[in-house]
């Protein structure tokens, strides 16, 4: 008889992006390990990225509560839609008009911890009849959004005989957005104490940094386990350089806080110092962009080198990945983004090409790719350096030898490997 597992998630396909993976993926190769899988969705969600070809990953076999549920994002849509799904896409501009203060506003204060905080009653309730029916399951709730922790957290309060993981992909109350929702004293109170009671009721924390698993050891005594994000596509094996421009690829969501000017500064000098490299170099991003990030890279005068291929299904963005002579990886210059794996990252890993990173001293993510042998990270501080393995990396483009790097260090990080661990970590907690 297989073990009943309940996945709380608001992330589900058609739902875009790389949050949404984590735990389809799991959900997937849970059954290999003596596992039934149910999942608890919301019906008919107003998601802010939407990638219908995600719908074909979703394995036969797994069970699904849908539960309906009521997004003030549609109420916001109808007094600016654009503005709305730029605060969903958590695109939160630097000089925001009245209305956008307003939404913002509302966002860090009506809506705590965050505005799917209503759905909790509904999936209570719709769950019950799956409580009644299986004996010991094991509960995981997942976020952001971290309202779907105060599910689990009631449950606790209401039943027994079952496990609660709480699977945290970003940090709570120092997650990098949060200093910017205009969240007010009572507010703030207010979240710390909802992390503080999530943290100290689930059997065990589920993170995917090792200083996210820090921080909540020094908030909480429960056990805690470690398993980032990984990768599930098929490793690219064509190690040689792609046929082209010299291209330079980002993928996924670019902040306006997560601007990095000493990439822009370093480009446009080599733009300025060589023709030949103006000429042969393009920047590619792909996915959401800020328009304070336009604005720079207008600044510098990179506008014709620029292509701005906007949202990408997850395939066309792996295919983005495999054909790009360098991949960009771009980190906030903050003490809070030293805890931030980006998803992408993994498939960086499996597309073989050279990595680029920039972001704070000592991230989670600089000692990944030093593990991986994967490419070079970059502090803010150092732009001698950077501007020199960018040239590096075009003198080898130039001679056709730009090539990637595949090794052995990746493997721990299939999707199929990590849920090892996860089915070994349930398995702990009835210990």
């Amino acid at each position: 008889m297989k073990n009943p597992v309940l996945i709380i998630t608001y992330y589900w396909p058609p739902a875009g992006g790389p949050g949404v993976q984590r735990w389809l993926k799991f959900a997937t190769y849970l059954d290999q390990y003596n596992f039934e899988v149910t999942v608890v969705i919301p019906d008919h969600p107003d998601y802010p990225i939407v990638d219908a070809s995600l719908i074909e990953e979703v394995p036969k076999g797994i069970q699904f509560i849908k539960v309906p549920i009521n997004e003030p994002s549609r109420w916001a849509s109808s007094l600016s839609r654009k503005r709305t799904k730029n605060l969903q896409k958590g695109i939160i501009p630097k000089n925001a008009g009245p209305l956008q203060r307003a939404m913002i506003w509302m966002r860090g204060n009506l809506f705590v911890p965050d505005a799917r905080v209503g759905w909790k009653s509904r999936v209570i309730k719709a769950i019950h009849p799956y409580l009644l029916e299986h004996k010991n399951p094991t509960i995981i709730t997942t976020g952001p959004p971290h309202s779907i922790h105060l599910i689990g957290l009631e449950l606790k309060n209401k039943y027994t005989g079952f496990k609660w993981l709480a699977d945290f992909r970003d940090p709570w109350t120092t997650i990098g957005y949060h200093k910017h929702l205009k969240i007010g004293a009572r507010a703030q109170k207010k979240h710390e104490q909802l992390e503080q009671d999530v943290l100290n009721n689930a059997d065990l924390l589920i993170v995917t940094s090792p200083h996210t698993g820090k921080e909540f050891a020094s908030k909480s005594n429960t056990p805690i386990q470690v398993i980032t994000n990984g990768f599930d596509i098929n490793v690219n094996t064509t190690t040689r350089q792609p046929v082209g421009a010299f291209t330079m690829s980002h993928v996924g969501t670019l902040l306006s806080d997560r601007n990095p000017q000493v990439l822009w500064e370093v480009l446009a000098e080599l733009c300025s110092e060589s023709t030949d490299f103006k000429a042969a170099f393009k920047l590619q991003l792909a996915g959401n962009v800020s328009s304070e990030i336009l604005d720079s890279i207008h600044r510098y005068d990179l506008d014709s080198n620029l292509n701005l291929l906007g949202y990408l299904s997850h395939k066309d963005a792996v295919d983005l990945m495999f054909h790009s002579q360098c991949l960009l990886l771009i980190e906030i210059d903050s003490i809070d983004t030293k805890a931030i794996i980006p998803g992408k990252l993994f498939e960086y890993f499996a597309s073989a090409r050279p990595i680029i990173a920039i972001g704070p001293k000592d991230a989670d993510i600089e000692n990944l790719i030093k593990h991986t042998h994967s490419g070079q990270y970059f502090n803010y501080l150092e732009k001698q350096k950077l501007k020199e393995h960018v040239l590096e990396k075009y003198a080898l483009f130039k001679n056709g030898n730009n090539e990637g790097q595949l090794n052995d260090h990746i493997n721990s990080y299939k999707r199929e490997n990590l849920t090892k661990t996860l089915a070994k970590t349930i398995a702990y907690t009835w210990e």
